[in-house]
């Protein structure tokens, strides 16, 4: 029998083989450059005795010992073929977001946000002009062109005041809220000074701050800004020892006065559907008191609640959150996959009488800090198809003048807050864009802790960067810019209010030579409908697929269209 030939190993090729073979001037270039300087600084010191050749070794030698250090070690392939040299690829890896930011690509390019998107907030945020030349950038034939319809009889008499009142009639203490808002970004993804900011920037501007799902800390409650306080699946600030929901913390909390809203957060259009870990490495004792979580333990966020596993519920702990509050309005804030859930939640409310105050649709082109990129780009409805599903959901049960519907997702504009207004959002919640007022530049380093302006980090010397007063300054400074603009659409528009806005107003371009209104494109239920028992095939499947005791279809067919 024939042995097996041995197996090769990371040395039984010799190294002088990778040292003079197969281009061995190309691949070793660092290699033999800085041996030669290291040599001729050697022999230039030795026979002129000038100090001055130590230069060369100086420059040479750190080179040299990289270069031999890539050659001997037995992780990465490049570094042992290349030495030094493909050092370079991770260095031009690394520069690619800038370099493409700063010299390749156009006004509308770039992604999550373009260069234009940006500098639109970027000029609100400074008070400079915002005004736009020479007419649209965008491609009004494109199939992806939208616009808002403006009346032959503007509105000049429209009301500046826009902001809209939050509670239904279960509610005790009702809330007016901005029509923008600073959307959830927790302490912990966030550092203290860019919380402090944001909590500042909203008390000046008039809007409310949501804490995301880590829950109130110092950083929130210290300049008095209005709080919308986010309960999540690991009931941060609120939680027994063993993670589950603790309703004498709850209650002291929420009875803060800055806290004027609660929300209880089901999912998140980044991630839907999913959990989190923060490492105990990254608990820091400010984490820990801030969460209620113990010092040096994983701080565990569960995928789902623990409070309760049905739609019925689900609203029955929704009202139990609100009378623990002394009656402040608490709703739900999700990225909608399945419709037949949301179809299940109106239900739901029909059922016990209990009534949401409100309900925040996130949609998948939503922001976080981190995300396993499968669920970032491949789950999760978008804001679009979600708003409007929560919309007829609950126009088409009875409950929208009870319950209001906010929409959270790539909001930079006034038109994107009418656009929005117009498939049936109340408000809407931005994080990006008010992350771009304090000065964020997209650098996408959010999940490493180097942010590169001082936001998304816990580095006490990046947060330096961030003098809290002058981007507290800024954020007002776009909020207000932000909803001036959307005014000047509602006076264009012949309207009274945001609120006037509906899917007739919004036009879409089907191809370069059709447009049409969006309620002759979508289906948009009639208030009652679905009671009343709807023509529409897909608005009835989904109804009847959906039960208050069950976030499961109900119909027995798993194949059917959700």
């Amino acid at each position: 029998m024939t042995d097996a030939p041995a197996p090769v190993g990371t040395r039984s090729i010799p190294l002088f083989t990778a040292l003079f073979r197969d281009e061995p001037w190309r691949r070793n270039v660092l290699l033999w450059l800085s041996a030669v300087v290291c040599l001729a600084g050697v022999v230039g010191w030795a026979l002129s005795g000038q100090k001055d050749w130590a230069w060369a070794l100086v420059v040479g030698l750190p080179v040299l010992a990289l270069s031999l250090a890539d050659l001997t070690q037995v992780d990465h392939a490049l570094r042992r073929n290349y030495p030094a040299a493909a050092r370079f690829r991770w260095l031009f890896e690394s520069l690619r977001p800038f370099s493409r930011a700063y010299l390749v690509e156009g006004d509308l390019d770039g992604r999550p946000f373009s260069h234009e998107d940006r500098a639109l907030v970027y000029a609100r945020a400074h008070g400079t002009a915002d005004a736009h030349p020479f007419g649209t950038q965008l491609d009004v034939y494109s199939d992806e062109y939208e616009w808002l319809a403006h009346s032959m009889a503007p509105n000049p008499d429209a009301p500046e005041d826009m902001r809209i009142s939050v509670g239904s009639s279960q509610c005790a203490q009702p809330y007016s809220a901005s029509r923008l808002n600073v959307s959830a970004m927790s302490f912990g993804a966030l550092g203290a000074h860019a919380i402090e900011a944001l909590n500042l920037g909203a008390k000046m501007a008039g809007c409310y701050h949501d804490t995301g799902e880590g829950s109130m800390s110092p950083y929130h409650l210290k300049h008095g800004g209005d709080i919308c306080w986010q309960v999540a699946s690991g009931y941060f600030g609120c939680r027994t020892r063993d993670g589950h929901f603790d309703p004498v913390m709850f209650a002291d909390h929420a009875a803060h006065p800055s806290v004027k809203m609660i929300e209880l957060k089901l999912s998140q259009g980044a991630k839907p559907g999913h959990g989190g870990v923060l490492p105990a490495a990254k608990v820091t004792p400010e984490i820990a008191e801030t969460r209620g979580v113990p010092l040096g333990e994983d701080c565990v966020s569960p995928p789902r609640h623990s409070a309760f596993s049905t739609p019925r519920e689900m609203v029955e702990f929704a009202a139990k959150l609100r009378e623990l509050s002394g009656g402040k309005p608490v709703g739900l804030k999700l990225c909608i996959g399945l419709p037949h859930e949301m179809f299940a939640v109106a239900k739901a409310m029909l059922a016990t009488g209990i009534r949401l105050d409100y309900i925040v649709i996130d949609g998948a082109e939503g922001g976080t800090g981190a995300a396993p990129q499968e669920l970032s780009d491949r789950m999760g409805m978008p804001l679009r198809e979600g708003l409007m599903i929560a919309r007829n959901a609950l126009v088409g049960a009875g409950l929208k003048t009870e319950v209001r519907l906010a929409a959270s997702g790539k909001v930079t504009s006034g038109a994107s807050i009418a656009i929005n207004a117009a498939l049936g959002a109340d408000w809407c919640n931005a994080a990006r864009a008010f992350m771009f007022s304090l000065g964020c530049i997209q650098s996408l380093k959010c999940h490493t802790g180097l942010c590169p302006t001082g936001i998304a980090t816990q580095s006490a010397a990046r947060q330096r960067g961030l003098v809290i007063p002058e981007k507290a300054e800024r954020v007002a400074r776009f909020h207000g810019a932000t909803l001036k603009a959307l005014h000047e659409i509602i006076v264009a528009a012949g309207l009274d209010s945001p609120s006037d806005l509906r899917p007739s107003h919004l036009r879409q371009r089907i191809n370069v030579a059709e447009m049409r209104q969006l309620d002759e494109i979508y289906t948009f239920a009639r208030p009652g409908e679905l009671i009343a028992g709807s023509d529409d095939p897909q608005l009835r499947r989904w109804w009847e697929a959906a039960d208050p005791d069950t976030f499961r279809r109900v119909d027995g067919d798993r194949l059917a269209p959700a």
